[in-house]
């Protein structure tokens, strides 16, 4: 089936009921997660899906969670978490009003929350107390708040880290209240919004691999205008940055990259 008219008049339509512009996607990963939902659904083209999603909040909130693709879990990589607690942390200033941490892309809050525990066990501080998380899908901040997990969400979690930073109830796990304090949660796209200033460490992992090189380059520039000199981005597994020094940063440990000073 020839979707290339499809495709064209869906964007321009969820562009206008969302606010998402699927232009900066990878049109067949895009066009191949669509496809399934109207099948799903029994739609027969994406036109007549597009016309249901103007009259049906559910089901638009189900597309917009599709396309936002809210995949985590905590620890993810656990590896990297290693690097970032033995080697990134200590080369990041703690100032008297501590850290300030942006996690971009926190989807279902995972990911914040893993930044909270590790910065918890470093005993290092964080401005204003909290850490910054922001996602694009307003569902996946709703359930961030929550704190509630299901047990597969640990699976990378050492069992010392659960105990202490986790409590168990019928359905799974919730973060503990002292963790959950510790982020603050906010809707940020990340193509069209202003980004937090002065950060100290950006998490923006498994992300940007859904976008266009063209948008990449734009979020790379603005995710480096975001640093402070000496500040460290923190990217996913297949967003390694080729030629960092065209966004001012350089490699300093496989997947992060530090904000360098400029030369005048």
């Amino acid at each position: 089936m020839n979707t290339y008219g499809d495709y064209e008049q869906f964007k321009q339509l969820f562009h206008h009921l969302t606010g998402i512009q699927l232009d900066a996607y990878k049109r067949p990963q895009m066009e191949r997660r669509l496809l399934s939902l109207c099948e799903k659904r029994q739609f027969a083209t994406l036109a007549e899906y597009g016309e249901a999603l103007k009259k049906d909040e559910v089901l638009l909130d189900e597309c917009v969670d599709k396309v936002t693709i809210n995949v985590s879990s905590f620890f993810r990589n656990y590896n990297r978490w290693q690097m970032l607690s033995k080697t990134i942390l200590p080369l990041l200033n703690n100032n008297k009003t501590g850290l300030r941490i942006w996690s971009s892309a926190s989807s279902t809050g995972e990911e914040p929350y893993t930044l909270a525990i590790m910065c918890d066990l470093a005993k290092r501080s964080l401005e204003n107390g909290v850490i910054m998380a922001s996602d694009i899908d307003e569902e996946a901040l709703i359930q961030a708040k929550r704190g509630h997990y299901k047990p597969r969400g640990l699976k990378e979690v050492p069992e010392p880290i659960i105990k202490d930073y986790f409590e168990e109830e019928e359905s799974g796990v919730i973060v503990k209240k002292h963790i959950r304090k510790m982020v603050n949660f906010t809707r940020i796209d990340l193509l069209n919004d202003a980004y937090p200033k002065r950060c100290d460490l950006i998490v923006c992992r498994n992300v940007l691999i859904y976008f266009t090189d063209e948008a990449k380059r734009k979020i790379f520039i603005k995710l480096s205008n975001a640093l402070v000199t000496g500040g460290v981005l923190f990217v996913g597994s297949t967003e390694q940055i080729f030629k960092p020094e065209q966004y001012g940063l350089k490699a300093v440990a496989p997947f992060f990259y530090q904000k360098i000073e400029l030369k005048k």
